[in-house]
């Protein structure tokens, strides 16, 4: 009786968020390569502590993110405002998604690969939440 969608939910989000500790652990390579930009980078290389700190928030958050698609899904026993947060995350990935169309209509010429991926990956993410969500919305 788990809902597979939100298993798959939670599995992209622990893959992004085990990405996220691999990026610290990569270093300014890695903050480079996956568009992290070059502030960030050139702060990792110069062994400030501030881009590790962030990139592990973010990690920390997503698998938070995981631990509700994983709750809703049945798999783990009901977290706080679990039905709340499961419609937030739902709408933070489609709305980051979606915040690549503005860009695209209007200043196309900075749509940067990364941005058209990254928006590509959230946009997914928040479809397979979206269709979990709907189907265990009356048990939530």
């Amino acid at each position: 009786m788990y809902n597979i969608w939100l298993i798959g939910g939670a599995a992209l989000s622990a893959i992004a968020a085990l990405l996220h500790v691999l990026i610290v652990w990569g270093g300014a390579p890695w903050y480079r390569f996956f568009g992290a930009g070059e502030d960030m980078a050139s702060a990792a290389a110069a062994g400030q502590l501030y881009p590790a700190v962030v990139t592990l928030c973010i990690a920390l958050v997503l698998s938070a993110w995981a631990a509700y698609a994983l709750a809703g899904a049945g798999v783990l026993t009901a977290l706080p405002r679990q039905k709340a947060a499961l419609v937030a995350i739902t709408a933070i990935y489609l709305m980051r998604g979606l915040a690549i169309l503005p860009l695209l209509v209007f200043a196309s010429q900075q749509a940067t690969p990364f941005l058209v991926w990254s928006s590509l990956i959230c946009l997914g993410y928040g479809i397979v939440h979206l269709i979990g969500v709907a189907q265990v919305w009356t048990r939530l």
